[in-house]
């Protein structure tokens, strides 16, 4: 049941990182997903003191996975593009 909810919670952070950044014409729901998921573990690594699977889904949890997706998707417009938008 973990993986089902890694995936679903990755799916909606995701899609919600690349509206905040505007990228989401570019990507489709697998990017969202692993955007998702991979912008949770840097968020838990950074902010969760390195515990990225030992909490609840909680509010506080989700904005964390969310502030690592954001974060990732900035270094990557960074990378691709030379500039954040």
């Amino acid at each position: 049941m973990g993986i089902i909810m890694w995936l679903i919670v990755g799916g909606v952070v995701g899609w919600l990182a690349s509206l905040i950044m505007r990228t989401d014409g570019q990507q489709g729901i697998f990017l969202n997903v692993v955007v998702g998921v991979v912008g949770a573990a840097i968020g838990g690594l950074i902010l969760g003191r390195g515990e990225i699977n030992n909490s609840p889904l909680t509010v506080t949890t989700f904005l964390v996975s969310l502030a690592g997706a954001v974060i990732l998707l900035a270094v990557v417009n960074l990378v691709r593009r030379g500039s954040v938008r």
